[in-house]
Formats: structure tokens, C-alpha cells, sequence
């Protein structure tokens, strides 16, 4: 394997730095000769502020979605309350990954392409294709989000039966659910919202909602609390989401003022545009159903966890969001290189691609197993100082740190599950075997969790999670070679096994360096510079290529200061 990132390579990253659905959009920028659109919108400059915008704005939705826990934890502790609002909080995780992330971009943003592609041929003067695809497409979108909103207000009772039959209070469950049943409309909106700006290469408004959400949830969960008791996180989903949508809108009008209604003439191209789109529908099926599927782990936590004592979803809940930060921290590298994957293959350059594969795979590892050990390592630490205050007590933090230690044991088969699957769908063609493997991985969280609940409770169901994650990535990794990317197995294994023993050593070493010190504080700054000293030395004996690169850098610039 060749090293992850070598120098003569960062100027292709920075040129093709941002996700597929955002360098394929051809930009509206300036139209003056010799700078069109397209220069000026695959620009190694614009693509990396563009990216750069993004990752900060991503970094601080994250930061207050932690908050958003935080808050919930000292309002409501780990109990009855909380497990209520977390299965009505199963919608808008779902609706996330549908709405807003994977199902709409998939089908949207090449449409808007196409449209804005259009607008600057040779058409009738004062006709604007984007606008008559608007026309022809917010309104039956609406009134679909519209639809699908108030049949789930509807139908919140027997969702949550279905979801969590054991609830002791299955009211309150259905009360939240009603509330946050209305991002099925703001979140079609705002995602319809992002995939017309980012084809029209504007991403500071979509980048930034989801400071506009949890900062909804936030504000009102501070206001209403004491009034609506956990309610009031649900109404804050409704509130967020509205907040999502006008971050959005009016850019998104400025954009399209001024256009010219469309005429027969461009409602004719837009519908051929729409035809030559449905063939691609088998692809959005096949996205939607792995996203579904994956998803579905967490349906089956809750279901398991609902028969256990109060407090047990919850638990589930706060440990899984701290456990996965370092699996989300680990596949920004690969959004960020998946177009790098797809270009190579669309021109029949499988060698790049493999290569590219290869190293983002080594290096996405290395990142998410050093967050692994830390949490593994100091768990107690971690949860203590981002929970243990108001009603979330010293028994709550117990528990949901052993959790989490059992979850880190599965962040690597998240992340790897994360990495390949973008591989299988870089070349734009349908695939059923993730949709299969994520199937499988499905069924054994299923199975496992079942039996493991019955002896260890709320661990069992941790375990299971880790183990049916596991076996997914195990699936899509020794088929890269036969169905997608055809990465070199051996090479990649072997790198892998070097970095997981690094990490375990690595863990090793922060528990005993941690266990010295009663201030979690102190325990968690000693236990994680211990990890990261024994892991990087490691790392470098072992010659783990993803470590080579930082290796060089650093010995080019002490030798530049000297």
C-alpha cells in the first residue's frame, strides 16, 4: 500500500475536495469569457473554501447536537422520560438520512445540474429551466412531505408500539412522536432546499443547518421545559426544523428571482431531463434500502432495550452519540476523496481508484481506532464531565460508560461499513450486495441481541450492535475486489491488523496511565496522551503506510527549522 496522502497528490485533493453531489454541480458564477462557470466552480480555490466552509459549519451542528444531549441528560436525567422521547426521536433520524443526506440529494441534485446545465444553452430569451423544475416539482414534493407527516401524527400509536411495546409510558411516547412527525415536512424542505443551492454552488446555507436545529431544540428545550416536561425536546425537533428550512429559503429565492416563467418549449427539455433521471431510480432504491437497513440497528436497540428498567434507551442513547464522534471524524476524509474514486472510474482508471481506496481505508482506520482507545480507556471520564449534573447521577454514568466501552469495541466496522459502501456506488451503477451485507449484519444484531439482552441487558444489546456492524464490514470488504473497487485484500488486511494492534496497545496503556488519577479531568488529559504517545510510536515501528506521510512532513519541517 503507498503512503495515504503523499505530497504530490494534496493539490488533486484540494481540487476535488467536496462531496460528489457538490463538484459535479456546475456553478453560476460569473459569465464573463475565458472564466465560465465550470473553471470558476472546479477551481482548486473555491473547492477548498468550499470545503473548508463546510467542515467548520458541519464541527459546530456537532458540537451543539452534544449539547442538545448534554441538556437533555441534566433536564431529564436517564429515565422513563428520556426513553418516551428517544423513540419519537427514531423519526427524525430516519428522515435525516432519507430527506436530507442520502435519498433526495441522490435524486435532486443531478436534476438541478441538468436544469442550471440547460440554463445557459441556447433557449428561448426570458425561459429558465430552473425555475419551471421547480414548478414542476415543489409542489407535489410538498404536499408528499405534507402527506407523509400527518399519516404518521395519525399513526403515532401503533409506531410506537411497534418500536417499543414495553414502554411503561407509552402516551408520553406518542405525544413527542406527533411532535417531531412534522420534520417529515421541514426536512423534505430543507433538503429539496440544499440540493438546489449546492447545484447552484452555494454551501454556506446548507452547511449551516444544522446549527439552525439543534440550536432550535437548545433554546427551546431551555424555554418550555419546566412547562412541557420532555415534550418540549420534541417540539424544539419541530422548531428546528422550521429553522433548517428558513436558513435556506430565502437564498435559495434569491437565486431563482428574476427568472422568466418556463414555456412548453423548456417544460419539454425538463421533461426528458426527468426521463433520462428514472433511469437512475434502481440506484436511489438501492441507497435508500442500505440507509434503511442501517438505520434499522437502532430500531432494534430500542425495541430490546424497551423491555428492560427505565433508563436503559437512554443509556443506549447518550453512550452510542460519544462513541461514534470518532467514526464521523474518520469518514470525512472519505466524502471528502469520493469524487477522486468516481471520476477514476468513470474514465476506466481502476489503478487510481484502487490506490485511492487503499489509502483512505488505512488512513480512516488509524483515526477511528485512536478514538476508540480513547473511549475505550476513558469512558467513565468522558461521560462524567459531559453528563453527570442535574438528574443524570454517578449510577447513570456507570452505566452508560460500560455501554460505551462495549460500543467502541465495533467503531472500526462503522467506520470501515461508512468507508466501503461509498466505493460499491462511486461508479454511479445500482448494487444489491451492500444492501445484502447490511441485511445480513441487520439480522445478526437481531438474532444476537436477542439471546445477549436475556443475559447481560442493555451490554448484550451494545455487543450485538458492535458484532452485526462487524460482520457487515467483513462482508463489503472481501467482495471489494470481485464488485467494486479491487483493492489489494492482503495489503489492506495487513494494515488494518498493524493499526488494531497499535490501538489496543494503545488502550492498554490509557487505562493504567487514567486509573491513577481521581479528577476526571485530569484522568482523561493523562489517559489520552498516553494513548496518543504509545499509539503513534507504535504506528511508526509497525511502518503502517497511512502513518508515513505525517512522518515525512514533520521530519521536512524540523529540518526547515533547523
Amino acid at each position: 500500500m503507498k503512503p495515504t496522502l503523499p505530497v504530490d497528490e494534496e493539490e488533486t485533493l484540494r481540487s476535488d475536495a467536496m462531496p460528489a453531489q457538490q463538484t459535479a454541480d456546475p456553478p453560476v458564477l460569473d459569465k464573463r469569457p475565458g472564466n465560465s462557470p465550470e473553471q470558476q466552480g472546479t477551481s482548486s480555490t473555491f473547492l477548498a473554501r468550499a470545503a473548508l466552509l463546510t467542515a467548520v459549519l458541519s464541527a459546530a451542528g456537532s458540537l451543539l447536537g452534544l449539547g442538545r444531549d448534554q441538556a437533555l441528560a441534566h433536564l431529564f436525567g436517564a429515565g422513563s422520560e428520556t426513553d418516551a422521547f428517544l423513540v419519537a426521536w427514531t423519526v427524525p433520524e430516519v428522515a435525516t438520512t432519507l430527506l436530507i443526506e442520502d435519498g433526495l440529494a441522490f435524486m435532486l441534485v443531478p436534476a438541478f445540474s441538468a436544469a442550471i446545465a440547460a440554463r445557459g444553452a441556447a433557449l428561448p430569451s426570458g425561459h429558465d429551466p430552473v425555475r419551471a423544475l421547480v414548478a414542476a416539482s415543489l409542489p407535489r414534493l410538498t404536499l408528499a412531505f405534507l402527506a407523509s407527516a400527518v399519516l404518521l401524527m395519525v399513526g403515532a400509536p401503533y409506531l410506537v408500539e411497534l418500536l417499543a411495546p414495553g414502554l411503561p409510558d407509552p402516551q408520553l411516547a406518542v405525544d413527542c412522536t406527533r411532535l417531531t412527525a412534522t420534520c417529515l415536512l421541514t426536512f423534505g424542505l430543507t433538503g429539496y432546499c440544499s440540493a438546489a443551492l449546492r447545484a447552484h454552488s452555494s454551501f454556506l446555507a446548507p452547511a449551516a443547518i444544522y446549527v439552525a436545529y439543534n440550536t432550535g431544540i437548545i433554546a427551546t428545550l431551555l424555554l418550555l421545559a419546566d412547562r412541557w416536561g420532555v415534550r418540549a425536546a420534541a417540539a424544539g425537533v419541530a422548531v428546528g426544523g422550521c429553522l433548517m428550512v428558513l436558513v435556506q429559503a430565502p437564498v435559495l429565492r434569491r437565486r431563482l428571482k428574476g427568472a422568466a416563467r418556463g414555456s412548453a418549449e423548456v417544460r419539454a427539455g425538463d421533461a426528458k431531463a426527468a426521463k433520462r433521471q428514472s433511469l437512475n431510480l434502481m440506484l436511489i432504491a438501492t441507497v435508500l434500502l442500505f440507509a434503511l437497513c442501517r438505520q434499522s440497528q437502532v430500531f432494534i436497540e430500542r425495541f430490546l432495550a424497551s423491555s428492560l428498567p427505565s433508563g436503559a434507551i437512554s443509556h443506549l442513547n447518550y453512550a452510542q452519540k460519544v462513541a461514534q464522534l470518532p467514526m464521523v471524524l474518520s469518514l470525512m476524509l472519505c466524502t471528502v476523496t469520493f469524487p477522486v474514486v468516481a471520476k477514476a472510474l468513470a474514465r476506466g482508471d481502476t489503478e487510481k481508484a484502487r490506490e485511492r481506496v487503499e489509502r483512505d481505508i488505512a488512513l480512516a482506520a488509524c483515526i477511528v481506532l485512536l478514538g476508540a482507545a480513547v473511549v475505550f480507556a476513558c469512558a467513565p471520564d468522558i461521560i462524567q464531565l459531559l453528563f453527570q449534573r442535574g438528574h443524570f447521577t454517578a449510577e447513570d454514568t456507570a452505566a452508560t460508560a460500560a455501554i460505551m466501552r462495549v460500543y467502541s469495541l465495533g467503531l472500526l466496522g462503522h467506520c470501515l461499513v461508512g468507508a466501503l459502501v461509498r466505493s460499491y456506488f462511486s461508479a454511479g451503477r445500482p448494487t444489491w450486495y451492500p444492501v445484502a451485507a447490511m441485511a445480513a449484519g441487520m439480522l445478526l444484531t437481531a438474532g444476537a441481541g436477542t439471546w445477549a439482552v436475556t443475559l447481560w441487558g442493555v451490554g448484550g444489546i451494545a455487543a450485538a450492535n458492535a458484532l452485526g456492524i462487524t460482520f457487515t464490514a467483513v462482508l463489503l470488504l472481501t467482495a471489494m475486489d470481485r464488485r467494486s473497487v479491487p483493492v489489494r485484500l492482503p495489503v489492506v488486511l495487513l494494515e488494518l491488523a498493524k493499526t488494531l494492534l497499535a490501538a489496543v496497545a494503545a488502550a492498554g496503556a490509557g487505562l493504567v496511565c487514567a486509573a491513577r488519577f481521581e479528577s476526571p479531568s485530569a484522568a482523561l488529559a493523562v489517559g489520552s496522551l498516553a494513548i496518543v504517545a504509545v499509539f503513534v510510536l507504535l504506528l511508526w515501528a509497525l511502518h503502517v503506510q497511512a502513518f508515513l506521510p505525517a512522518v515525512r512532513i514533520a521530519t521536512r519541517k524540523l529540518r526547515h527549522v533547523s
